[in-house]
């Protein structure tokens, strides 16, 4: 199984991020969300999600110790959308 905050990219798109989600679905297919590094903009892009198999990881990325609050967030701009 791939780990949150992995870095990772898509072996088809080649989009690149870290895997900061995750969902498993009752069929049985487990995809990642993987959120891009900030744009030449500066502006943070929208998370995509891939199938596990399309992944590919790429390096270390960041430990969820790194990003751990005392207190669980909200609700997640980036939560799976069906389309």
């Amino acid at each position: 199984m791939l780990q949150l905050g992995q870095k990772a990219k898509d072996k088809i798109t080649g989009f690149e991020g870290i895997i900061t989600c995750r969902v498993e679905y009752l069929t049985g297919c487990d995809q990642y969300g993987l959120t891009p590094p900030v744009g030449a903009d500066g502006k943070v892009g929208q998370s995509e999600w891939f199938d596990a198999g399309r992944l590919e990881i790429t390096g270390p990325g960041v430990a969820a110790e790194e990003v751990r609050t005392e207190e669980n967030g909200g609700p997640n701009r980036d939560a799976p959308r069906v389309r």
